[in-house]
Formats: structure tokens, sequence, C-alpha cells
């Protein structure tokens, strides 16, 4: 792995009136590294992956992606410099079929593929995500995580340099649960840099190569995962005495 960070987050801050979502969080993400982002609900995960995303532009502090500031940068401008994500609530675009979902991402990501080479890469990744034959489907008869699976293409179309998962896992039966794991271990494996966003502590034990804890929009904790989650403070934030 190199020990090169491609993510560097210094102090990022972001305020909602009066509600301090994220309050002066620092970490930086290796390359080729699968990190954990955890904490109760409310903690400031989701805004933290938006700060990252460009969903939102932070109320200070600085993010920046392979020595390049992207913080208060437009989505689509960090999304073409090589930052994907999926969502909580599943985001697809219900007027297109699959194919045309992960073409979109092919064409307007980091590395932008087109026509037959954009449709060509589409169908292999609907294939890699369990999709095979599915092309043509239109997005609003899938089940739940046949639409999870489709934005994961998507979301990999562009080939990013980083990748954002918000609660991917979220809502899967156990057998489905299983299949999603060994996904991202697949990916893992293949060397793509990832944060996982995630309350699923079987995933974040199997999958992460560290964790960073949020309580409250404060950084609590940070390094490796089982030292992490056998830390009192952790354990009393967000895992509970049946989880440690």
């Amino acid at each position: 792995m190199n020990a090169a960070p491609i993510l560097r987050i210094e102090g990022a801050r972001k305020v909602f009136g009066g509600l301090v979502a994220v309050n002066d969080v620092s970490f930086d993400v290796r390359e080729g590294e699968l990190v954990g982002l955890i904490g109760p609900n409310g903690s400031g995960k989701t805004t933290m992956l938006n700060l990252v995303s460009g969903a939102l532009k932070p109320t200070a502090g600085t993010i920046g992606l392979a020595g390049a500031r992207i913080s208060g940068r437009p989505a689509h401008e960090i999304a073409r410099q090589g930052v994907a994500r999926t969502f909580q609530l599943v985001r697809i675009l219900p007027s297109m079929t699959a194919l045309e979902n992960v073409m979109a991402g092919a064409v307007f990501g980091h590395m932008r593929t087109w026509g037959d080479d954009a449709r060509h890469v589409a169908a292999a990744l609907l294939e890699r995500v369990g999709l095979a034959g599915r092309g043509d489907a239109m997005t609003g008869s899938m089940t739940y995580i046949d639409q999870k699976r489709l934005e994961l293409a998507r979301a990999l179309a562009s080939n990013p340099r980083l990748l954002l998962l918000d609660e991917w896992l979220a809502g899967l039966n156990p057998s489905e649960l299983k299949l999603g794991i060994d996904l991202i271990n697949e990916m893992r494996n293949d060397g793509r840099t990832i944060i996982m966003v995630e309350h699923v502590m079987d995933a974040i034990r199997s999958l992460c190569d560290r964790c960073v804890v949020m309580s409250s929009g404060v950084k609590i904790a940070e390094g490796d995962v089982a030292d992490v989650l056998a830390r009192p403070e952790v354990v009393s934030a967000y895992l509970g005495d049946d989880d440690a």
C-alpha cells in the first residue's frame, strides 16, 4: 500500500445556523486504503462525506485530493477530479434504463468514456455487481438491493480515485449482506481507495484497514480497527457493551 495520503482533511468544520455538524475534524486516507467512518446517528458522518464530495461546502478547514484542494469546489468538478459516491438514500435516474444509469457515470465522472466504450464499461460493471442481463431494465421496477447495486456500478463507472460508500450495506437481509461484503472486499483487493460509513460492525471489522470514529461532530478516535473498537470512549459513544 502506498503510504502517501490521497485524501487529506484538515480542520473541517460545518455549521448549520447554530448547529455545529462537523467540528474541526482532521484525518488522512492513504491510496489503496479502506477506512471505516463510524459513529452514532447524528454524529456528522454523512455531513463529512458531503463535504468531501462537494454536496456541501465547509464553513472552515481544507480538503485536498492528491495534493490539490477540492474543498469549496462544486460537486461536478470534484467528481471529475476522481471522487464518486453512493448515497444513504439510493439516488438513481428513474427515467433511464440500468445500462444508461451506469453509462452516465462513465460519461460524466473522472475517467470519462463515451459511446460504445461507455456501453461496454457499463455492461461489465452491471455483471460485476450482480446485474448481468439487466441492462434494459427500467430502474423504477428494480428491487431495493438491485438499485443499490446499480448505484454502486454507476459510481465505479468513472474509475474514481476515491469511492465514498454511505451505508451501502444498510437494509440488506443476511444473504444480501454477505454478498455485499464480498463485493466491497473485491474492490478493496483491487486496490480501490474507499471511505465507508457503516453501522454493520461485522463489515467494519472484516473489511477496514483503519477506522475513524465521530460523535456529536467531533472525531473521538482513529486507528487500527480492533484497537479503536475496544476503547471505552468509543464503546460509550456508539457501540454498546454487546458490540465491544
